[in-house]
Parts: structure tokens; sequence; C-alpha cells
């Protein structure tokens, strides 16, 4: 039974939120991805950033996906929509997902400049603001309960 101060997650299967299933995806893709340019920035191999490349596009199809989600469990429940961490978690999270958009067309450069300054940058930028973004998922679902059957 859901208690009612914890709001249901709209998007889920057989009672599984589908949102917090999907994140660590994107997470993991650009954190690598960072990493990879940091081992480019650091050796000049171009397999270092030919994955980057790869992990940036992984992370924004699945960061699409549970972005989606996301959004329906924002859309169909006003009870998250009160919650004040709420938009600021979807905000966060939609500037991440258009910079890492740029991102991937810089990283589409040849050479040198596909990875430093530029992506390099936005790599440590968006995963700079995951880390804010995770800190406010985690207070939804941990402290606020969004999605937590209890």
């Amino acid at each position: 039974m859901q208690a009612p101060d914890h709001p249901r997650s709209t998007a889920a299967l057989f009672g599984h939120p589908l949102h917090p299933m999907l994140v660590p995806f994107p997470i993991v893709c650009f954190v690598g991805a960072l990493l990879t340019d940091i081992a480019y920035a650091q050796t000049a191999f171009i397999m270092w950033s030919n994955f980057s490349a790869w992990l940036i596009t992984a992370g924004l199809a699945t960061g699409a996906l549970a972005a989606l989600l996301g959004l329906a469990d924002y859309v169909g429940s006003q009870s998250v929509r009160r919650r004040r961490a709420a938009p600021w978690h979807m905000g966060i999270n939609i500037v991440v997902m258009l910079l890492e958009l740029i991102n991937i067309l810089v990283h589409s450069r040849d050479g040198w400049t596909s990875v430093v300054p530029e992506g390099l940058a936005l790599s440590a930028i968006s995963v700079a603001l995951l880390l804010v973004s995770g800190w406010l998922g985690q207070h939804l679902v941990y402290r606020q309960g969004v999605g937590v059957a209890r």
C-alpha cells in the first residue's frame, strides 16, 4: 500500500519505478567520457577520443529514455511537482543533456581539438552538474519518498 505522502511513480513496471533503474546508465557513460577525455589529454591516443564519443552517444541515448520516464513521473503526479527539489533535478538534467549534445558535436571534430579544451571542459561541467542532480534525486527518493512504497 502506498502511503499518502509517498507519491507513486507514474512510469513503473510491476510497481517498480523505471526512471531510477535507467539513470545509472547515462551517469556511468558521462563520467566514463570525462575519464577518457582526461586520458586523451594526457596521452593524445585517438582511441581515448573515440571512446569518449561512444560513451557520450550511449549516455545521450540512455539519458533521453531516462528523461522521458522522469518527465512522465513529473507530469503524472501533482505531488511530485510540489516537491521543491523536483523541478531543480529535472532542470539540471536537461542542462546536462544539452551540454552533452554540444559535447558530442565537439567530439566529432578531428584531432586534438575534438577533446581539448572544449570537450574536456564540457565533460567536467556535466559531471559536476550530475553530482548536484544526483544529490537532489536521492533527496526526492530517500528523504521525500517519491516512488517508494511504504
